[in-house]
């Protein structure tokens, strides 16, 4: 099995890489530099993301008209 772990966070990974050796896994760090053009084309495709198909969760608007509607209060 093999588990990648992608950070910029430096003591976080120094703190993974502390407890996997003490659960005697074995560690191996390589360098993947992305270059900014790699970057940009991700990021574009994050933006630019248009869903198929309507939201699973239902209609967003419809929702929140329900939560405010006006009800009697238990404490009234």
């Amino acid at each position: 099995m093999e588990l990648i772990l992608k950070s910029n966070n430096e003591q976080s990974i120094a703190k993974i890489i502390a407890l996997a050796r003490r659960l005697n896994v074995i560690v191996e760090k390589t360098t993947t530099d992305i270059d900014s053009d790699e970057k940009m084309a991700i990021k574009s495709r994050i933006l630019n993301f248009k869903a198929s198909d309507r939201s699973s969760f239902g209609d967003a608007q419809q929702w929140e008209r329900q939560q405010r509607e006006d009800r009697d209060l238990p404490f009234a």
